[in-house]
């Protein structure tokens, strides 16, 4: 199958409607990473996605939407604080999860009575969504467990010959997955953290928790169970600098190729060669972590990853991924 990088415009437009039609799956840009959308209502199509992907079909996808779609369809119950918190955060980098009325086709929630729904405010996305005007399921645009991808290279990187075609809209922004917020409850609980935080959440909805899953139970959002992000290289997570710099001069001594990434702030103060540049504010280092992931698996043997000083709001997101990237030592 050739695959093609495509601007967004009339033409693709017509090409990726064409495909997600006939049960083919699209990659599209987000604010957030890029997806890998197809039918939500579609069993079949929805079944290829976690084929191509590689992924295990008991970790639910995110049905997307544009910014005019009635989700009342979609979804049974919609709590007033759901309403405050789509109309301060959507568009953007917020999934929120409600009891399904069962329109989207069964393999979305990998068999919960759950849908989690999310309003991208990426131009590109919007465009895609409006010209389709279906539910569109879409997780990550990537082999199941790499690193995310935020550009168009990623994508194809991962999926050329899997899928027809990927709509180029740029380096992604955000640059980790959306915040999944189950709503069901009388209070929102965060089941994935991301740029939309807890903080934020509450002071909206007037209360939000961090959801903690008992033991063997079912993941209701993606990110939650598996290992993911992981680059094609060993990845190690240090809590302080000062192990980190060892850890690469060992490397060093054995021949290994390492690179240190790290923020703006703690890179100035490191004596070593080769470093992976974060950078300097919080949006910066989500934005920058996946597309520095990717620049170290082609460059490095060893990616050495020092955690961010600050772990709450945004940095709890980074935070999320690199545990789950990377083994901790």
């Amino acid at each position: 199958m050739l695959t093609e990088i495509l601007p967004i415009n009339e033409n693709s437009l017509r090409l990726s409607k064409e495909i997600i039609l006939r049960g083919g799956a699209v990659a599209i840009p987000t604010e957030t990473v890029y997806g890998l959308g197809a039918n939500a209502l579609d069993g079949g199509a929805v079944k290829r996605v976690f084929e191509i992907k590689g992924r295990p079909n008991d970790n639910p996808l995110i049905v997307h939407v544009h910014k005019e779609y009635d989700i009342s369809g979609l979804v049974s119950y919609i709590p007033q604080y759901a309403k405050r918190l789509a109309e301060r955060f959507q568009p953007g980098p917020l999934t929120m999860v409600y009891k399904s009325k069962g329109a989207v086709c069964p393999e979305v929630s990998c068999g919960l009575d759950t849908v989690a729904v999310r309003v991208p405010s990426h131009a590109g996305a919007q465009a895609f969504l409006k010209y389709i005007d279906l539910p569109i399921a879409a997780p990550s645009a990537n082999l199941s467990k790499h690193v995310s991808p935020v550009t168009a290279e990623h994508v194809f990187a991962d999926l050329n010959g899997k899928i027809e075609l990927i709509l180029d809209g740029g380096k992604c922004s955000g640059g980790i997955e959306s915040t999944v917020l189950d709503c069901t409850g009388e209070i929102p609980a965060i089941l994935r953290s991301g740029l939309v935080t807890r903080e934020m959440i509450a002071e909206v909805a007037g209360d939000c928790i961090e959801y903690v899953p008992a033991e063997g139970e079912r993941v209701r959002s993606p990110g939650m169970k598996y290992s993911h992000y992981c680059p094609n290289c060993a990845s190690v997570l240090f809590d302080g600098k000062e192990e980190a710099v060892r850890y690469y001069n060992e490397c060093e001594k054995k021949g290994v190729k390492a690179f240190i990434m790290c923020d703006d702030e703690t890179a100035k103060t490191l004596n070593v060669e080769r470093i992976l540049n974060l950078g300097a504010t919080e949006n910066e280092i989500a934005s920058n972590l996946y597309f520095k992931l990717r620049e170290g698996e082609e460059k490095a043997q060893a990616i050495i990853a020092i955690a961010p000083r600050n772990q709450s709001g945004i940095m709890a997101g980074v935070m999320n991924r690199l545990e789950r990237a990377c083994k901790k030592q």
